[in-house]
């Protein structure tokens, strides 16, 4: 696996990462396996994905307990990133709120370390800025905890360029996680491009969802989902959206077909080739996934594919 620097200063981590999350909700619950999840997480690892992402919000603490007993004893050769900020007010129906109070973070700190079963966090996120509390008041916090030793680094999740200058006045954002995907380029706008940001500020840019939720992998043929699944209620993956978004598919597939690659290796190295800074989470909680996501690291796109790819068409349908 080749390897990428996680913020200026930080460790050195594998240039591809796992997001955990889809191993305890959002996508197919019903499909839910802990003992395969827990076999995935050690997979990774092994395998040189030593950068791991989840968030306390995650089956409202599960995702946390489940990636803690796959670590168990490997405290070293990893990086666990998690994340507070977003409250499950109710698991069942995913009735979420937001609190990034101080003393929320705080009590929920020594949750995530109990969970995770770890004595300091490397990387911890504020999942969502809170309205309702001045980001500074949050972001204060979270250097306190820096201070104290509970905490390596702290980041940002889906923020605005002007809310990660405001944190980094205050203490150094190490990383920022935002959607990024050939079908979700927010992060890349002019004015709002948080990509060139965390370049300029010495700090990771973690893309999720790079995939594009499953569908730049060209395994949908239909948008068939259970009940429950995120992507169920998605206008993406709406009937006449899905047809349309086929063509972005077709596109990532003709890269794809010239390189003896699959889609989804496309996808991945695309976000890889956004910049060296820049280091993406796809989910999985299949083996022969995984495997597959991992080959990206090695797919070395040219120029002509890259702005093949910049030609694909926009999406239809909003991102949520």
């Amino acid at each position: 696996m080749k390897t990428r620097q996680l913020a200026d200063g930080g460790p050195v981590v594998g240039a591809i990462g796992l997001g955990c999350m889809g191993m305890s909700w959002g996508y197919a619950e019903s499909r839910r396996d802990d003992e395969q999840s827990v076999a995935v997480i050690r997979q990774a690892v092994d395998a040189g994905v030593t950068h791991l992402d989840t968030a306390d919000a995650y089956g409202d603490g599960h995702n946390e307990s489940l990636l803690g007993r796959a670590l168990e004893g490997r405290t070293d050769d990893v990086v666990v990133a998690t994340k507070v900020g977003i409250v499950v007010d109710d698991l069942a129906t995913r009735t979420l709120s937001r609190d990034g109070s101080p003393r929320h973070i705080r009590e929920s700190v020594e949750a995530s370390l109990r969970r995770l079963r770890r004595d300091t966090l490397d990387l911890y996120y504020l999942h969502r800025v809170d309205p309702a509390v001045p980001l500074e008041e949050s972001w204060a916090q979270l250097a306190d905890l820096v201070r104290e030793g509970k905490v390596r680094r702290i980041g940002l999740s889906e923020a605005t360029v002007d809310q990660a200058e405001s944190a980094h006045r205050v203490h150094p954002v190490s990383a920022v996680q935002s959607e990024l995907s050939l079908w979700t380029r927010d992060a890349l706008a002019p004015g709002a491009d948080m990509v060139r940001w965390c370049a300029d500020n010495g700090a990771s840019f973690v893309p999720f969802a790079p995939l594009g939720r499953g569908f730049l992998t060209g395994s949908f043929t239909s948008p068939s989902f259970e009940d429950g699944d995120f992507r169920a209620a998605n206008p993406r993956f709406a009937d006449e959206a899905f047809t349309a978004n086929l063509r972005i598919v077709d596109a990532v597939r003709a890269v794809a077909a010239r390189h003896g690659a699959t889609p989804a290796q496309v996808a991945i190295a695309w976000t890889l080739a956004q910049g060296e800074h820049v280091i993406p989470i796809p989910g999985t909680k299949n083996p022969r996934y995984l495997a597959e996501n991992i080959a990206a690291a090695s797919l070395e796109l040219t120029a002509d594919d890259l702005a093949e790819l910049d030609r694909v068409p926009a999406p239809v349908g909003s991102r949520y």
